[in-house]
C-alpha cells in the first residue's frame, strides 16, 4: 500500500476505539497492582493513576501485539507494567527537577515531599517488575531491566549535564534515546513478542517504535516552549528553568551572539526568568529558526517511522501505528 493512502487511514478516536476495552482492562490492572500494604503508597499511586496521561505507550504496545496476533492476557499485563514504569520514571523525574506541577496538576513532590515521593517512585518500578515476572519469560525481563537501566544512565547524564550551555545535538539525541525513544521501542518490542513475533519483526516494531519516540521528544521540548501552560500542564520555558538545553535552543545557540548567549548562560545559573525575561529566549529561538528545524527534525524520524511501518502487511492496525504518527508531531501537549 502506498505512504499517501495509509497517511489517510485513522483519527485518533478510530484509533483507540480498536484497543478500547484492551486500555481497559490495563486501566483495571494498574489499580489492581497500585494497592500497597502501606496507605501511603495506595494514595500516591491512585493519584497519579487519576491523573491520566496520554496511554500512549500501553497503547502503543497493544497494537503492536495486535498488529502480530494476540498477546492476550499477556499483552494486557504488560501493558500495565510499561505505563506503571513510566508513572516511576515521571516520580523521580520531577522530584529531580524539583517540579511543582504534572499534567495541571500539583506534582507528588509538591504534595507529598521529596522522601515519600522516591520511595513511591522506587515501589512502582518493583510492582512493575513483580507483575512482569508472572509472565516467566526470560526475554521480558531482558527488555525491561535493560530499558530501565538505559534510563537511569539517562538520568545521571542529564544531571551531568545540567546548567551547561555547551550541548551538542549529539549530547542532546543521546539522553532522547536513553529516557524516551527506549521506552517507546521497548513497548512495541513486548507488544510483538508476547504475539509469537520472531525476532527479525520484534527488532523492526522497535525501530519504528523508537523512531516515534524520538519525535515524541522532539514535539515535547518545542512544546515546552511553544505551548499555553493550561493546555501543556506545567509552566511553559520549564526545561530551561531546569538547567536544561533542548533541540530547539541548541539549534538557536548555535547562530547566537555572544550576548545572547550570555542571556542563556544567566537563565542557567538563575533557574528563572527574573533577570531575562523568558519572552526573549522565545523571540532568539523564533529569530534563528530553532522550532523550525526541531519540527524538521521530528518529522524526520515520524517519516522513517511509516516507511517502516508501511512495510507490515495492510490491516487495521498498521494503518492505526501508521496513523499514530500524525498524533505525535499534530499535537498541542
Amino acid at each position: 500500500m502506498g505512504l499517501s493512502k495509509l497517511g489517510q487511514a485513522f483519527s485518533a478516536r478510530e484509533i483507540f476505539e480498536l484497543i478500547k476495552d484492551e486500555l481497559r482492562r490495563v486501566e483495571e490492572e494498574i489499580a489492581l497492582e497500585s494497592v500497597a500494604s502501606v496507605d501511603a503508597i495506595t494514595v500516591i499511586s491512585r493519584y497519579l493513576q487519576s491523573s491520566g496521561g496520554k496511554r500512549l505507550r500501553p497503547s502503543l504496545l497493544l497494537l503492536s501485539s495486535k498488529l502480530i496476533g494476540n498477546g492476550g492476557d499477556s499483552a494486557i499485563r504488560l501493558g500495565a507494567v510499561v505505563e506503571i514504569v513510566h508513572t516511576a520514571t515521571l516520580v523521580h523525574d520531577d522530584v529531580i527537577d524539583a517540579a511543582e506541577t504534572r499534567r495541571g496538576r500539583p506534582s507528588t513532590n509538591a504534595q507529598w515531599g521529596n522522601h515519600i515521593s522516591v520511595l513511591a517512585g522506587d515501589w512502582l518500578y518493583m510492582q512493575a517488575f513483580q507483575l512482569a515476572l508472572k509472565e516467566r519469560n526470560f526475554r521480558v525481563l531482558d527488555i525491561l531491566i535493560a530499558l530501565t537501566q538505559m534510563m537511569v544512565e539517562g538520568e545521571l547524564i542529564q544531571l551531568e549535564r545540567i546548567g551547561k550551555i555547551g550541548i551538542s545535538e549529539a549530547d542532546y539525541m543521546e539522553l532522547v534515546d536513553r529516557k524516551t525513544a527506549g521506552l517507546f521501542s521497548a513497548c512495541a518490542r513486548l507488544g510483538a513478542l508476547v504475539a509469537g513475533a520472531d525476532h527479525a519483526t520484534e527488532e523492526r516494531l522497535g525501530d519504528y517504535a523508537w523512531n516515534l519516540g524520538m519525535a515524541f521528544q522532539l514535539v515535547d521540548d518545542v512544546l515546552d516552549f511553544t505551548a499555553r501552560a493550561q493546555t501543556l500542564g506545567k509552566p511553559v520555558g520549564g526545561d530551561l528553568r531546569e538547567g536544561k538545553v533542548t533541540l530547539p535552543l541548541i539549534y538557536a545557540l548555535g547562530r547566537a551572539t555572544p550576548e545572547e548567549r550570555h542571556a542563556v548562560e544567566t537563565i542557567l545559573s538563575d533557574r528563572n526568568y527574573d533577570r531575562v525575561p523568558f519572552r526573549e529566549v522565545l523571540a532568539m529561538i523564533q529569530r534563528y529558526d530553532g522550532f523550525e528545524r526541531a519540527k524538521e527534525r521530528a518529522l524526520a524520524f515520524t517519516e522513517k517511522a511509516r516507511q517502516i511501518m508501511a512495510e507490515f502487511p495492510e490491516s487495521p492496525y498498521q494503518r492505526a501505528l501508521y496513523a499514530i504518527t500524525d498524533l505525535v508531531t499534530d499535537r498541542d501537549h
